[in-house]
């Protein structure tokens, strides 16, 4: 028998409407062709990995030295985790060392194993809304309530809001910068105010709440927009990401977990993401591909083609009268639905589906009367969908 919440949870409306429209594309594709289905529904990155990637692979499946595939560290291969290590360094502007980094299977693995680590029964996660529809069954997964934020009209976060949403019960926060569905990076100022609460929350009720920055868009940004660090903001900080977007390797699953130096009970934190990465099953990060980040994770990529992609795609919203927010990174559009339409994102979503556009609703993400659009997709496909959203629209 399947376990209630699991059948329920599984069988609710919206529970993976993202995974459930990009299947439906595939038959719709079948149907009426690849070239007549304008498919947005799945952030599937489309850029090829880097040659060092590639060379990388090629290197490390040549080597048929004995014990190439075996068991390592929970937390991973110490060379992995060093180099992770240094590129956590340069990007928080504080040094870490390998004994700060778990290796994980991809972010979900890494936020899931953090969320174990630190929730208790009954404990509460906050997350300023819209943020990455998964978040409400990872946070269900141990027990915990999700604690959706509303943010600012322009995606920044409410402060204020997150401040009156901490509780004693609160054991963390996840960020998401780039934002997924909006593109929306938090500036610095809004950084250092969360932390600034957090910090003040902290001494006030002995409990500080983990600041989980869930990062695998960090390097996809435009127009020289910068991520601003959080380990020289507040000690008990922690990044999870992986080399999914920015390296195109979804599938292959590989990332980490990444712990301020500056934690209380560093180790000790460490230590319960490790032994959580082994109890729920996922034991280590795959040892191939450890090997192959550990020596391509500094590879050059030219992110320019999604930036000319959100550019067209742009314009076409703008020709059919449609608003969104304006991304600054990740490959998302977040448009919000007509006017006339009443705010019925599923609805109209599902009108779109009629012009063969296949988005996911908002409400998916925490924030109804929008729809979000992944321009990770062929260029043809956003230049041919330029007559079906202007007729979806009228």
């Amino acid at each position: 028998m399947i376990a209630p919440y699991i059948k329920e949870t599984m069988n609710s409306k919206g529970a993976s409407v993202i995974r459930k429209m990009f299947e439906e594309g595939i038959q719709l594709k079948k149907q009426f062709g690849q070239d007549k289905v304008f498919d947005f529904s799945l952030g599937n990155p489309d850029l090829d990995p880097p040659e060092k990637v590639v060379e990388a692979v090629r290197k490390i499946a040549d080597d048929v030295s004995h014990g190439r595939h075996g068991y390592m560290q929970n937390a991973g291969y110490s060379e992995t985790r060093s180099a992770m290590a240094q590129k956590v360094s340069g990007e928080q502007k504080v040094t870490l060392c390998a004994e700060n980094i778990v290796m994980t299977c991809g972010a979900a693995s890494a936020l899931n194993c953090v969320l174990k680590a630190v929730i208790s029964p009954g404990d509460e996660v906050i997350v300023p809304a819209p943020f990455f529809a998964e978040y409400r069954h990872y946070v269900n997964n141990f027990s915990g309530r999700l604690v959706e934020v509303p943010s600012n009209d322009d995606f920044s976060l409410n402060i204020e809001k997150i401040k009156s949403s901490l509780s004693e019960k609160t054991a963390a926060i996840i960020i998401n910068t780039p934002n997924n569905p909006t593109g929306k990076i938090y500036g610095k100022s809004e950084i250092e105010s969360l932390c600034r609460i957090l910090s003040e929350h902290g001494k006030t009720t002995g409990r500080f709440p983990y600041l989980i920055c869930d990062e695998p868009y960090r390097a996809i940004v435009y127009d020289n927009a910068e991520i601003p660090p959080v380990f020289g903001l507040y000690s008990e900080s922690v990044v999870v990401s992986s080399f999914a977007k920015d390296l195109s390797l979804p599938g292959e699953r590989i990332g980490y977990i990444a712990a301020n130096p500056k934690m209380q009970d560093c180790s000790e934190f460490i230590s319960a993401c490790t032994f959580a990465l082994r109890t729920l099953g996922f034991v280590n990060a795959p040892a191939f591909f450890q090997k192959v980040v550990a020596q391509s994770w500094d590879a050059s990529v030219d992110y320019s083609s999604y930036k000319k992609r959100r550019d067209i795609l742009m314009n076409i919203l703008d020709e059919a009268g449609l608003e969104y927010c304006y991304p600054q990174g990740a490959f998302y559009l977040f448009v919000k639905v007509p006017e006339k339409w009443n705010g019925d994102d599923a609805a109209f979503c599902d009108h779109l589906k009629k012009f063969l556009i296949l988005s996911a609703p908002g409400g998916s993400f925490g924030k109804k009367g929008y729809f979000r659009l992944a321009y990770c997709v062929a260029e043809s496909t956003i230049e041919n969908s330029r007559n079906a959203f202007i007729n979806a629209v009228k």
